[in-house]
């Protein structure tokens, strides 16, 4: 393998750009049952390409992405997927006339994987050879193409014209040969997971192609067809060993890889091979894209085919164990943990595993939160009580409390710091005006008062989260005190626990609000002794094992936040931080408490009834009309805004 040619390339834009399938994954998410019984299934990006190129990026390649997608609804999805991630998307193109391509998988058990193509005359097979960009492919170090897109002619056409490019510039030119008899027209339609196939015209299709590569990437199946020997593993390779002079990495499942970078040896024990991982397999589908992406990753670093081959296993043993293939893909602190000889021997144990990749990867950055909280239910039916109307006012309302959250982002350019806490009862509305404009948003679970902790309208959290938009926070607000009767402790962490696993499961963030009851006190101000209780609480609940991605706090005085930036750095450093809740106190009294948390673990605030309650019982009461409500209560949350500014600008020093 042209090893030099890596390192002379170095300074490219691009490490890696990869040329292919580009769909949307549908998983069953019943595992066991036949993909006919199947009731549910979860999307992620698909196709062997993107898989690839995204787990790439995941490790922190600069990837990117040739292929085609639709112009709806589908093909935006899997560009905004791509992006999030870190991968370039300006290679793909959009097709106005066909559908972003799409598959069902079934995971029936660990040998059934049923798979449905639904590929006719899909968007990434009409990728355009004319639209293949030399000047971008210039600025690759490598281009990795799977073997769908030689499949036929307009494909083989694109494929042919990037690797020419790729050629002239010195770019390393990869085959990951993936082979789909379904994708080849050789079965029928429902049988896409058969793995091979024996067909002359495929192999010949191959060989025709092989020459142009510098690097082949297959099953023992692949190079079956590639090399045309049936049943024959040695004779097939040295029938493609005829056709090129590409480095061979022959994938062999749980036993690893072996790599073959000249002659073929009499037996393919005799090749250099890289042990693999042993794993419980959840669902192979994928593991190959995965081991692509690893070994793409440590060969483009300079890895010796070893290293790069023990992360390409390690990436292939993570996701067989997963639901998925790219959601699945693993990041560098989880291989950090897999080769740090912590990690538990069955990986769907393994708590700290699956809690560095709830939070290691690609996800939407808070660096402080602005957040107008209007959560309440309780307080809002007081409210409509003491103004003499009916509470199908509320709805309204709220949405108008959208509105003056919206005026403030705009006015004081809020977006990627604004939020807002809502309701499903009152604010459904309100959270579906919310929901979508790349804000943060909170939701409540809790029964508003309740303590022992009960939930609003559910005693199943999980089964009502599966309603919920992944971008919802889970808001669950909990009067707990660590001197609680055993009983009542025990009770409120069981409910916490509910919730904890739940939303692993969901895969929605938590902010956990924990308020200690007033009769459990020494006084109600801010003291070394309320924060004290609050910090035991917070380690507690670590104890406990729970690490919520947000702490929703009273104010506390800087010590105290001093001291929960070290149990949070200590139990949790992935946390996201804490933010401060107003418990109906005055703007003066809340600007106050800013200038006393300036520690960074301190990310903001979550305030309600200071903003609103006042305008709120005016509306109400039909005092004011909605353009004054709004606007009054904008004025409440931009002074508080502005509190929060000014107490964490850094002051000049002087000199």
């Amino acid at each position: 393998m042209n090893l030099p040619t890596l390192q002379r390339s170095e300074d490219r834009t691009y490490d890696l750009a990869c040329l292919g399938r580009l769909a949307v994954d549908l998983y069953a998410q019943q595992i066991g049952s036949r993909l006919e019984d199947a009731a549910t299934f979860a999307k992620y990006l698909g196709g062997s390409s993107a898989n690839i190129a995204f787990g790439a990026a995941r490790l922190g390649l600069r990837s990117a992405m040739i292929s085609r997608v639709g112009d709806e609804q589908m093909g935006r999805f899997l560009i905004d997927t791509l992006q999030r991630e870190g991968c370039d998307v300006s290679q793909i193109q959009t097709d106005s006339h066909r559908l972003t391509g799409l598959v069902l998988l079934g995971l029936k058990d660990r040998n059934t994987f049923p798979l449905l193509f639904y590929r006719e005359n899909c968007a990434d097979m009409a990728l355009d050879a004319t639209q293949i960009d030399e000047a971008f492919i210039a600025q690759c170090r490598a281009l990795l193409i799977t073997g769908t897109h030689l499949s036929a002619p307009g494909v083989r056409a694109a494929s042919m014209a990037a690797l020419a490019h790729a050629e002239k510039h010195g770019v390393l030119r990869v085959l990951d040969i993936d082979y789909r008899p379904v994708l080849w027209g050789l079965t029928t339609r429902g049988e896409g997971a058969n793995r091979f196939i024996a067909d002359a015209q495929v192999t010949e299709q191959l060989q025709c192609t092989l020459g142009q590569f510098d690097l082949l990437i297959g099953t023992e199946e692949e190079f079956l067809i590639a090399g045309g020997v049936p049943h024959d593993l040695v004779a097939s390779l040295r029938q493609v060993r005829a056709v090129t002079s590409a480095a061979l990495v022959v994938k062999l499942g749980a036993a690893g890889c072996c790599f073959i970078p000249r002659e073929v040896p009499e037996r393919i024990a005799d090749a250099l091979t890289v042990q693999g991982e042993r794993v419980e397999v959840l669902n192979v589908l994928g593991a190959g894209d995965a081991f692509a992406a690893g070994l793409m990753t440590g060969l483009l670093r300079g890895q010796s085919f070893e290293e790069a081959a023990r992360v390409a296993n390690a990436c292939g043993a993570i996701v067989v164990s997963r639901h998925a293939c790219s959601a699945a893909m693993p990041t560098p602190v989880e291989l950090e943990h897999w080769f740090g000889g912590q990690r538990h021997p069955k990986v769907d144990a393994d708590a700290q595993l699956a809690h560095l990749h709830r939070t290691t990867v690609a996800r939407a950055q808070w660096s402080s939160l602005a957040v107008l909280a209007f959560d309440h239910r309780a307080q809002f039916a007081d409210l409509a009580h003491q103004a003499g109307c009916d509470e199908s006012r509320l709805p309204v309302l709220k949405q108008l409390l959208v509105t003056s959250a919206a005026r403030v982002a705009t006015s004081h350019a809020l977006q990627g710091r604004v939020g807002v806490l809502i309701d499903g009862s009152y604010g459904e509305d309100a959270l579906a005006a919310a929901t979508g404009r790349g804000w943060w948003v909170g939701r409540p679970i809790e029964l508003p008062l309740s303590r022992p902790l009960r939930f609003d309208g559910t005693s199943s959290v999980a089964s009502q989260l599966i309603q919920w938009p992944i971008e919802q926070t889970v808001k669950c607000l909990v009067y707990y005190h660590p001197d609680d009767a055993v009983a009542l402790r025990l009770e409120q962490e069981s409910r916490i626990r509910e919730v904890w696993e739940a939303t692993r499961a969901s895969g929605h963030e938590l902010l956990l609000e924990l308020i200690p009851p007033a009769n459990m006190l020494p006084n109600d101000g801010i003291d070394a002794a309320r924060d004290a209780v609050v910090l035991r609480s917070i380690e507690r609940l670590y104890n406990l094992g729970f690490k919520p991605e947000w702490w929703k706090l009273s104010p506390m005085e800087p010590a105290g936040w001093d001291k929960l930036e070290k149990l949070i750095l200590a139990r949790d450093p992935y946390c996201r931080g804490a933010v401060i809740l107003g418990l109906n106190q005055s703007l003066d009294h809340l600007a106050r408490s800013f200038l006393a948390a300036t520690n960074p673990i301190v990310k903001g605030f979550m305030v309600g009834r200071t903003l609103w309650s006042e305008p709120a019982l005016r509306w109400l009461k039909q005092e004011i009309d909605d353009e004054t409500l709004v606007s009054d209560v904008g004025l409440n949350f931009a002074a508080l805004v502005d509190a929060w500014d000014q107490s964490h600008t850094p002051r000049p020093v002087e000199v």
